[in-house]
């Protein structure tokens, strides 16, 4: 009658506890739909394809062999992914316990007692037991907690995909930075140039009394090329900057860094960003934050097994020469082995409590993925109207750039027939050398947001 009794209580929680044995299913009330807008449609409505930019490897995207190999070098040596690797190996530590978990504990414990009374002959007693202790999960007490130690280590392994996404990332940005500067320093010396033959023209000519010259014309031309030449110490300042910055990044001492020309530069212009449930798969950012959600799912579930019986299986068995209040020699073989049922009683509120506080987290972590997925979308959407907007005024600034070229040839050709004024000139030429910086910086834009929007997509995964 009181196994029947014990089956049936059994039985009973069994079927009351089918959900702490569920594994964790994305809720269905995450949006997962137009998360991104289209840069061009006035519908906001982007054309799904199947194909996905961040699925393309780095390599790839970025062909520049130097820039490959600082990329290299940042995946090898940047401490902050050295650290996240790390933290991949910590949380495959909990997994291992876990999954032991399952598995009965063994202990030897061997005991030995030397004893006599009133000067007696002593007495040697002596026990080799081997003692065991098998919990047995049957209301999802070590499955939740194995599950959670599981989502633990995925989530690990995505905060470093992050991590690696991001040094990619940081590095092509810092590199094309380098580009840029580089080439504005070309031109801001190339017009230094211009101006200083114009100022010593200018002071010829005021010399022999040509086209009406005076010092105050001689002097604005010194002051341009005065201008100019001072631009030049900021900008090789930002680019010994830039290569300490990019030099931390990659693990290493401040070093000059070995780059190309933004000219030679070839990135994709033909972009596909897939459809909006790529991002759950592809962000790691995404995935960590529904690690978290499933973390908080099985949390909850052990807070509601903590409502259970708890069955323990204990014995040892061993050899012992003491039998009671008796000695014998040769020692005899000893076995035990005791069941029990642990069935919370007063710590029924505590344990509401817990179960209480599991759920709201749970909550909390659904609401922060629901968002990391919208900011993820929000990032999209951005680099795609990036890239767009920097493709038009990259035009726009093309057609700049040769009006001022052609405005300053044309202008100095009528100082030279006595048509035009110096002052004439030197607007022009500061207009040119203007757009031509611009221009550099457009191309910079453009190249900076064909980077974001890979990282956007979460490129850069293992390959």
């Amino acid at each position: 009658m009181k196994k029947q009794i014990l089956y049936m209580l059994c039985a009973t929680a069994l079927l009351s506890s089918c959900h702490i044995y569920k594994s964790y299913d994305r809720p269905e009330d995450i949006t997962t739909s137009g998360l991104y807008r289209d840069p061009v449609a006035e519908n906001d409505t982007l054309v799904s394809d199947t194909a996905n930019f961040g699925n393309l490897p780095w390599r790839e995207v970025f062909t520049d062999p130097q820039l490959q190999s600082l990329i290299e070098t940042g995946l090898k040596q940047n401490t902050d992914l050295q650290s996240a690797i790390l933290s991949i190996k910590a949380a495959q530590a909990p997994l291992l316990a876990a999954k032991l978990a399952y598995v009965p504990a063994l202990a030897l414990s061997p005991q030995g007692t030397i004893s006599s009374f009133d000067h007696s002959k002593a007495s040697k007693t002596y026990s080799l037991p081997v003692t065991a202790s098998w919990e047995i999960s049957l209301f999802g007490g070590l499955l939740n907690a194995k599950r959670g130690a599981e989502v633990a280590v995925k989530q690990a392994k995505a905060y470093k995909q992050a991590v690696q996404t991001q040094i990619i990332a940081n590095v092509a940005n810092m590199y094309y930075t380098l580009l840029m500067l580089d080439r504005q320093l070309e031109i801001t010396k190339e017009t230094a140039d211009v101006l200083k033959r114009n100022a010593e023209t200018m002071e010829a000519m005021k010399d022999a009394a040509m086209y009406n010259i005076n010092s105050a014309g001689v002097e604005q031309s010194k002051a341009a090329y005065a201008q100019v030449m001072a631009s030049i110490p900021d900008i090789e300042q930002s680019i010994r900057e830039v290569e300490n910055s990019l030099s931390t990044l990659l693990g290493q001492a401040p070093q000059s860094i070995k780059r190309g020309v933004i000219e030679k530069q070839i990135l994709p212009s033909e972009f596909s960003v897939g459809v909006p449930l790529q991002l759950l798969s592809n962000r790691p950012d995404v995935k960590a934050a529904e690690m978290s959600l499933a973390s908080s799912y099985y949390n909850t579930n052990s807070a509601r097994s903590a409502f259970y019986p708890q069955i323990t299986l204990s014995g040892s068995a061993g050899w012992t020469n003491s039998a009671g209040s008796a000695i014998i020699n040769p020692g005899k073989f000893l076995a035990t082995a005791i069941g029990s049922l642990t069935q919370p009683l007063f710590y029924h509120g505590a344990n509401i409590a817990k179960l209480k506080m599991a759920k709201a987290q749970e909550e909390q972590a659904k609401l922060a993925f629901q968002q990391t997925l919208l900011n993820a979308g929000s990032e999209v959407s951005n680099a795609l109207s990036l890239y767009q907007k920097n493709s038009e005024k990259v035009q726009s600034r093309q057609m700049q750039v040769e009006s001022a070229k052609k405005a300053s040839e044309d202008t100095k050709e009528l100082f030279n027939l006595g048509t035009s004024t110096y002052l004439e000139v030197l607007s022009a030429q500061q207009s040119y050398l203007s757009a031509q910086i611009s221009q550099v910086s457009d191309c910079f834009d453009q190249m900076q947001a064909v980077v974001s929007l890979y990282q956007a997509l979460g490129g850069g995964r293992e390959e």
